[in-house]
């Protein structure tokens, strides 16, 4: 069901709380969902390197995604909160059975050496967390704005707008419209557990 706007720390509240009353078995489905939706788009089938998340707060989980990438022979990332440049990301090379250890804010990271993490410019494709999202491309993220700066260079793209940055989700998640700022990246697409929404 589509929300109205409202304040984006209740709205952070309100979704952050229905992602935690999901039950085991919702979330290994909509995961597996996910992963079969995300698999069928061209998108994926294209990428060769892939960055996304751990999943952590009831996110969605993309474990079934990284696996398919890995019998694909993809490559495939996770973001690295110890970014050389304040406040941004890089991503680290992650592969079946790599050590993950825990950053500040408690989510899994590589323990990847920098000159194995590509520039965001390396990556294909980009599997972005979110909190909500409307079908105008705006997402509404944790708040620390990482992914904002850390691709802040799309907005003043015209071509050759690489990585894709492809939001993924489940369905309750959509809003019926987000505030937007100047320096928000929009999302090309969002994927859900349910459909694939393109803008």
């Amino acid at each position: 069901m589509q929300r109205t706007v409202i304040d984006k720390s209740q709205l952070r509240k309100q979704i952050r709380q229905q992602r935690r009353t999901l039950t085991p078995q919702q979330r290994r489905d909509a995961a597996r969902d996910l992963a079969s939706l995300i698999g069928m788009t061209p998108a994926f089938r294209r990428a060769r390197k892939i960055a996304g998340y751990m999943a952590c707060d009831g996110e969605i989980d993309l474990q079934p995604v990284i696996t398919q990438t890995w019998r694909q022979s993809k490559r495939f990332y996770l973001p690295i909160l110890h970014a050389p440049v304040f406040n941004r990301m890089w991503f680290g090379h992650y592969q079946p059975g790599d050590k993950l250890v825990n950053n500040r804010y408690g989510i899994p990271e590589p323990q990847a050496a920098r000159a194995s993490a590509p520039e965001v410019l390396g990556l294909d494709l980009v599997l972005v967390p979110l909190v909500a999202f409307d079908l105008q491309g705006n997402r509404l993220g944790m708040g620390g704005g990482f992914y904002d700066r850390t691709f802040a260079y799309l907005l003043r793209r015209k071509v050759w707008r690489k990585p894709l940055l492809v939001g993924v989700a489940y369905e309750f998640q959509q809003v019926s419209q987000l505030p937007c700022e100047a320096w928000d990246v929009p999302l090309c697409g969002v994927i859900t557990e349910k459909q694939v929404h393109w803008f």
